[in-house]
């Protein structure tokens, strides 16, 4: 795959891990935030993997595997799925729509090719047929209002709107706030031809629209609270965690793998880990990275005189972002039993960075059913 022709414009600069392969900015960061809210700019996603299913067949048949009912997908309609493991742990994330003969799925690119050897592996005797077309498709993003977007796409581009701002009828909500930062989440990404990348460049360099780089677009998706597969999720996420029922999960559709402990969390249990985010102090200039340790400062009982309080890992960064009103901020998955209130600190680049959290997933999460509890053989009420 050749590098995109988005990394010609003037400035652009290439980012590194997860997003390697586009551009970080093009010169600032902050800047091109307000343009993306503002639905004038255009993020470069090239790097994402996209995967085809094609058959009539294909719909029933990935609905059955998948966290959200597609079944039913209409055509243009878009939706997000979680591929479970037996324990109802996170595998893949997938944004799914339908053009009436296929079903596209955008994922991270480096989970395309598992997922599509994965879904291969399970035809069995369907009338499906799974493809990796990355080398033939792109996806660029945008945060239009309405159904615009700022630049021309070529015909038969393909658009995906995130169900994340959102209140999906047969999803779940963890979070309290009644002003979700989510509902300013408008992020729209279109699957275009890839030999499209290099036309739709010359829009931008022509003025149509201005670039953004994956700098931007995290700093807006971390405000607005939503996960991502290649940054939240490590190998013992459970969707409750991330407060992912809310756009990912319908939890009136049984009969997928993994179903079970989505149900059992839901109705009887509390998610063992919660996602926060956490608004840094910005005074020493250093933004943590991912994988950083969150501590906790453990106020009882009182340290001797002279003596540290002592200090205890709870959690982790997943995610940093330098904000253009909220500054240095952060998503970061903790245990389930730190408090609220309690004032972290984030021990990032051998400093120690002071850490406001934000309840996304309530300490308090738990059982949607209150069940009665038993008495107890022998003992009379």
């Amino acid at each position: 795959m050749t590098g995109s022709a988005f990394l010609l414009l003037p400035g652009a600069v290439t980012a590194e891990g997860v997003d390697a392969g586009v551009a970080a900015h093009y010169g600032n960061p902050m800047v091109e935030q307000r343009r993306l809210e503002q639905g004038r700019a255009v993020v470069d996603l090239s790097h994402r993997g996209v995967l085809t299913v094609a058959g009539p067949d294909r719909l029933t048949w990935l609905n059955s595997m998948a966290s959200q009912r597609l079944d039913g997908l209409a055509p243009g309609a878009s939706a997000e799925a979680l591929f479970l493991d037996a324990a109802g742990h996170v595998e893949h994330a997938v944004h799914a729509v339908d053009d009436g003969e296929r079903t596209w799925l955008v994922v991270e690119g480096s989970e395309a090719p598992s997922l599509s050897a994965w879904l291969d592996r399970m035809r069995f005797m369907l009338r499906v047929e799974v493809a990796d077309v990355t080398e033939q498709y792109a996806v660029i993003a945008a945060m239009p209002e309405g159904d615009g977007f700022p630049i021309e796409l070529p015909d038969g581009a393909i658009r995906w709107s995130d169900p994340w701002r959102l209140e999906l009828p047969n999803g779940h909500r963890y979070s309290h706030d009644p002003n979700h930062p989510g509902a300013m989440w408008r992020s729209v990404e279109a699957i275009v031809p890839r030999a499209a990348l290099a036309g739709l460049s010359d829009e931008v360099r022509s003025g149509q629209a201005e670039p953004a780089g994956v700098l931007a677009l995290e700093a807006l998706r971390v405000a607005a609270w939503r996960p991502r597969f290649a940054t939240e999720v490590d190998e013992k996420t459970l969707p409750h965690e991330l407060d992912w029922l809310r756009s990912a999960v319908d939890l009136h559709k049984g009969c997928y793998r993994g179903q079970e402990t989505v149900a059992k969390v839901v109705n009887l249990g509390r998610p063992p880990r919660r996602l926060v985010l956490l608004h840094l102090d910005g005074s020493d200039t250093v933004l943590p990275k991912p994988g950083d340790a969150v501590v906790g400062v453990k106020v009882r009982p009182e340290p001797a005189p002279g003596e540290e309080p002592e200090r205890r890992v709870v959690g982790h960064v997943t995610s940093a972002a330098l904000h253009h009103e909220l500054g240095p901020i952060a998503l970061a998955v903790v245990k389930r039993a730190v408090p609220p209130g309690l004032e972290l600190i984030v021990e990032s680049h051998g400093i120690d960075v002071a850490a406001a959290q934000v309840e996304i997933v309530p300490a308090d999460a738990g059982a949607a059913v209150e069940v009665p509890r038993m008495p107890r053989l022998g003992v009379r009420p």
